[in-house]
């Protein structure tokens, strides 16, 4: 696993969250909860209809321009983040990121009851989902 190191006691505790699913920030309106802020406050939008970027082909509206970016790949077939592995093009680099872990093996997410390790998108919050009683016996 790789070591990551923050300068402020803060950080570590914004990052702690992505590990234990804390959800600090609930939504009045749907009381749909969130582990950051900037999520949060992202969603609030959803319900004040804010939309800042609109795709000219599709209509379709994001929050954020890198949204916009992103989601016009879709529409121009761009995939900029290439493999040096293998060659395969991707059009995101979280699409590479997880496409290079089956390279290196690498599975961040580790079950905090078991000890067990999964890759991302794997079954981590299924297998969480399986009283241990039922695991011993699988």
């Amino acid at each position: 696993m790789q070591e990551i190191s923050f300068s402020r006691k803060s950080e570590l505790a914004i990052h702690h969250r992505i590990h234990t699913s804390e959800k600090l920030y609930e939504c009045n309106e749907c009381k749909e909860a969130f582990s950051y802020n900037i999520a949060f406050t992202n969603h609030q939008r959803i319900h004040a209809g804010q939309k800042r970027c609109e795709c000219t082909e599709c209509g379709k509206a994001f929050f954020w321009k890198s949204e916009l970016i992103v989601h016009s790949r879709t529409h121009t077939g761009k995939k900029p983040y290439k493999c040096t592995e293998c060659g395969e093009v991707f059009s995101t680099k979280s699409f590479l990121t997880i496409h290079h872990r089956s390279y290196t093996g690498e599975k961040p997410c580790i079950c905090s009851k078991c000890g067990n390790d999964f890759s991302p998108g794997s079954r981590l919050i299924k297998h969480q989902r399986i009283p241990s009683q039922e695991k011993s016996s699988i």
